[in-house]
Formats: C-alpha cells, structure tokens, sequence
C-alpha cells in the first residue's frame, strides 16, 4: 500500500509519550497495516483508508448527516435509549460508505470523526519539535509507529531522514513484516528498533494475526546480525501466547539475538480500546476479556530474566 504523493495518513500525533522507547518522545501514528491481530489496541490504524468515529454517546439523532450523504449509508435518525441496551444499533452503513466524509462535516455536535489525516513529512515534523526542550532533557525523541510504517516505505524513509537531519533521535515501531530491503534503506536513520514479537508458532501466528512470521523473525535476526540497536515488544496476549510453553519459546530465540537485544518489553492484555471499536461499528472478540494485571506476567519476566534478558513490564 503505497503513500500518496509525499503525504501519508496520520491517526494520532501523541505528546508526552513515555512507553515508546527511550526518554520523553512524540509518537506519530500512521494509518494502515497489513496484520489483522484479533486482539489489537489500535483497530484505527489497520484500514489503509480515512475511517469514521460515531460517538454515539455525542450523537443528538438531528438528521443532518442522513440529508447530506450522497450514498444512503447513514441510518434515519432514532429515538435511543442507553447506550449499553442499543448495542446494536450503528449510525453508518459502513459496506455502503465511501469516506467521503460528507456527514462528519454536517455534524456540529463532534459525534461522527474523521480519523486519519492526511500530513506531509514538514507536518509532521514541526508538530514534533514543539517538544524538543523534552527531548534534550530526557534523552526522548520521536517513535513512527501505526499501524505499521513499513507499509509506507518512502515515507517513513523521508520523515526519519529528516527527523535526523533536525538531530532528533528517532525509533522505529515495526512488526516486521516486510522486505529486509525495506528495513535495510531505514536503518541508517533509526537509533532503535521496537520489534513486535508475538509468538515463535507459524501456524498460530498465522491464524490469529493473517500474515506468516518467517520475515518478521528473519528479519528480525538479521537487525541483530547488522548490530542495530533493538528493543523486543511482546504484547501478552490471553487465549494466544500467554503460557510458559510460549513464552519460553519467545525467550529461547530472543537469546540468540544479544547483544543486539538492549531488552524485552512485556505488554500485558488490556482492553480499554473498546470505545474504539463501537465507534467503527466494530464486534471485538476481547471485548469482555479482563486486562491483565503486572502480577499476571511475573512468571514471563522470570523466565527472560532467567536467560540473562534486561525485562520490564510495561515499557
């Protein structure tokens, strides 16, 4: 999925960030991903294409958005009651909505969003040195993240090249799925790589994410082999990854990579995205599942610390 022209959809511009590497950083959201984790925390940043937010809880039903679209793909206004008992009601017909973004200009009462917005590398770049005295006294930066911003290779090339350019540290928040080309022309302008690994299983990773992990662990190994500098992100996840078997597998590979490897980040399962995924008229299968507590994977600590791998909970 290339990027448009020299701009590319941003969801998210986050200040003050202090889990996405290093020091105080800014981190920019790109939007668009080519996994399809069951579980994910940004469901935002998977479609390549501008979505619309319908905050219910915001919506006055005045029928403004339903006189103006051109496709019929908003529902006649409706007297609700709450919220929790009209589950399964959805303003926006999403299969026959064409994002032409009609309807969130005709809402004057913020309840249908546009997310994602379309920025250039300048854009972005001026957004992100608003912060720099936090930066120079935090040893921060800037995070590129998504979604995923080895979907948009030129891009991301250009916004850390620059980035660099301006003496801004940067990190890369990648999955890992794409040609080592693509990370072979990033790396001389990342200062560290914050490398999601899921699980060492191809064929669990394949079913609950879409895509194989044979490049993402290759590519991964090959990071370490080149000597880049390389934080490990593993989200936790319950049902998917969240045993000794697993983790102990994650471990056992993640050894090999020192001294590359500067430490592992163990993400426990939340589920606070869940306004997220109403907002898309969007079923999440985890959506009743309890977030894990710090307690809930000391177990996974031990057993990465038992291999000699700096851990934290958290970020």
């Amino acid at each position: 999925m290339a990027e448009e022209g020299e701009k590319a959809y941003v969801t998210n511009i986050q200040r003050f960030s202090i889990n996405d590497g290093p020091g105080i950083r800014t981190t920019v959201f790109l939007k668009g991903c080519a996994l399809k984790c069951d579980w994910c925390h940004n469901p935002e940043c998977i479609d390549f294409r501008p979505d619309i937010y319908w905050k219910q809880s915001l919506c006055r039903q005045c029928g403004r958005c339903f006189d103006v679209c051109p496709r019929g793909a908003i529902q006649p206004p409706v007297d609700l009651g709450p919220e929790d008992e009209d589950h399964h009601y959805h303003k926006i017909d999403r299969e026959k909505c064409d994002r032409c973004m009609k309807c969130v200009e005709a809402c004057i009462y913020e309840a249908l969003v546009q997310v994602g917005e379309r920025m250039s590398v300048a854009e972005i770049l001026d957004e992100v040195e608003r912060d720099l005295p936090f930066y120079s006294n935090s040893e921060g930066g800037l995070t590129v993240t998504g979604g995923e911003p080895t979907s948009f290779p030129r891009f991301t090339l250009a916004l850390l090249r620059e980035a660099r350019s301006r003496g801004i540290h940067t990190c890369l928040d990648t999955s890992g799925f794409c040609s080592w080309e693509v990370l072979d022309s990033l790396r001389p302008y990342v200062d560290i790589f914050l490398y999601d690994v899921k699980c060492l299983s191809g064929k669990l990773h394949l079913l609950r994410t879409g895509v194989s992990n044979s490049p993402i662990l290759a590519n991964l190994a090959r990071l370490a082999q080149e000597g880049e500098s390389i934080i490990v992100r593993v989200p936790v996840i319950p049902g998917f990854n969240d045993s000794v078997e697993q983790m102990g597998r994650i471990a056992e590979f993640l050894e090999t990579l020192k001294p590359a490897l500067l430490q592992v980040d163990i993400l426990p399962f939340h589920n606070w995205c869940q306004d997220k995924y109403r907002w898309l008229g969007r079923e999440w299968e985890f959506e009743k599942v309890e977030s894990l507590a710090e307690y809930d994977v000391d177990d996974f600590r031990e057993i990465l610390e038992g291999r000699g791998i700096k851990t934290t909970i958290g970020g």
